[in-house]
């Protein structure tokens, strides 16, 4: 109900004022997605996946905050097509938001996994994701750490993911709110989940910090975002992670 009242007085409130709240917004994410990073690494910090990060840099400070704007701008421009009937949405079911979410997540899952692969040719990745890669051992932080053109990259193919499918509301929160916590997730550098995790035949499929880590360290393998099944499906998936993900979770607190 919230949700909803919410999203009409974005709807109907002075285009700028909505801008604002986005920003606000997007602020409060990168804040949030910081301090409970650094809770689950204060928590986990006998289970690292990577080496303590260096003193953070005033480089990596503007990189964040060039995302925080230009994800601003990706939410203001998705607004306008909302307001202009390019973004349709549909009234809400338990059955339908949960729909969303797995159409949402599975193919934005495959998208991001094309556009990650993209990023790493060689005739693109030195002036576009090297940036995110000069930090091999991430912090929270990390996860906004990126060039302005990889952010306007992603930013684009959400916007085509729900131009091309009219969905809920709750199913699009439901998602990004899970795309912030799968990225914070893969920044901390440490492994909070337990040993059992890939022994599971359905969690096993599900990205880790582990998984993540090891991308930053290892460029040729594990471009998966949420999940492990493209890499998988391509061969892309690190040889050694599931000994990786054993020794970090295995360790005594």
């Amino acid at each position: 109900m919230i949700l909803q009242h919410f999203s009409q007085a974005l709807y109907t409130m002075p285009f700028v004022q909505a801008c604002l709240w986005a920003l606000v917004w997007n602020i409060l994410i990168v804040l949030v997605s910081v301090v409970a990073g650094e809770v689950i690494i204060r928590l986990n910090r006998n289970h690292r996946v990577a080496e303590v990060p260096p003193p953070l840099t005033v480089t990596e400070v503007m990189l964040a905050c060039s995302t925080v704007l230009l994800n601003t701008l990706i939410t203001a421009v998705g607004l306008w097509m909302w307001r202009h009937g390019w973004i349709e949405t549909v009234p809400a079911t338990f059955l339908r938001v949960l729909l969303d979410f797995v159409v949402f997540f599975l193919g934005m899952d495959l998208g991001m996994y094309v556009l990650h692969r993209i990023a790493h040719h060689p005739k693109i990745y030195p002036w576009a994701h090297l940036t995110h890669h000069k930090y091999e051992n991430p912090r929270p932080l990390t996860l906004f750490v990126l060039n302005p053109l990889e952010v306007l990259g992603f930013g684009l193919l959400w916007l085509i993911a729900v131009w091309i499918y009219p969905a809920t509301i709750e199913g699009m929160v439901l998602y990004l709110t899970f795309n912030v916590v799968f990225g914070l997730l893969g920044h901390v550098g440490v492994e909070p989940f337990p040993l059992a995790w890939i022994k599971r035949p359905v969690l096993k499929e599900i990205s880790t910090s582990t998984f993540h880590a090891e991308h930053h360290q290892d460029a040729h393998h594990n471009y998966g975002f949420y999940t492990l099944i493209w890499d998988r499906l391509f061969g892309t998936l690190s040889p050694v992670y599931e000994e990786d993900f054993q020794k970090a979770a295995s360790r005594k607190p």
